[in-house]
């Protein structure tokens, strides 16, 4: 991702604090090189202080690409995706995997996922392992279809909590190990959740 932010404190801050839930960061501090920046690095996601005053460039440079907006406290930001300053580093990590999450490719046709003899019917909100089927709570269900229509990708528990609980300060990052604990006790050998050591969680296709 491009973090554009011309005050190099708060960007070596937010730089730390992305970065520990894994994201790959270039920082630029001098907005007039923003859009250049977004032309050569295509970033996932652009993350642009409003006072640098290059919105217009960035949003033309980057397209379809989100841009997470830093704006002055009790302002509104032109997207969808906008962090007031002075901004907490958990309320951006949080906004920026809304942002991924918001842009994402959906997952597979009809709802119905497959991973190995797991089978999660989001129509129905079913699941099944081995053809017998399994009682899930509506939170650890939601937690393993978003990892179920993701097959592969790690997601760090930062992560998860926004994109399940639907903020990352919503609840400590120990409810995940629980509910991943909790999944894995119900769907037994057949569980593909994985468990990527320092990182987060992954489900195998």
């Amino acid at each position: 991702m491009l973090l554009v932010e011309h005050e190099a404190g708060v960007a070596d801050l937010a730089r730390l604090y992305l970065s520990r839930e894994g994201y790959d960061v270039h920082v630029v501090t001098d907005p007039a090189g923003a859009a250049a920046a977004v032309r050569r690095l295509r970033p996932d996601v652009v993350i642009l202080d409003l006072s640098a005053g290059v919105h217009q460039e960035v949003a033309e440079a980057a397209g379809a690409v989100p841009i997470v907006c830093v704006v002055p406290d009790g302002s509104a930001g032109p997207g969808p995706y906008a962090v007031p300053r002075p901004f907490s580093p958990r309320v951006l990590v949080a906004t920026v995997a809304r942002a991924l999450r918001g842009h994402e490719p959906a997952p597979q046709a009809e709802g119905v996922l497959r991973a190995g003899e797991v089978l999660l019917d989001a129509a129905t909100r079913t699941v099944a392992a081995a053809g017998v089927p399994k009682t899930l709570t509506a939170t650890e269900f939601d937690l393993l279809a978003f990892l179920m229509g993701r097959p592969g990708r790690v997601f760090t528990r930062g992560q998860l909590l926004a994109a399940v609980w639907g903020s990352a300060e919503s609840a400590g990052t120990r409810t995940v190990d629980v509910h991943i604990a909790q999944l894995r006790a119900k769907l037994g050998a057949l569980s593909p959740l994985r468990t990527v050591r320092g990182v987060g969680y992954a489900a195998d296709p």
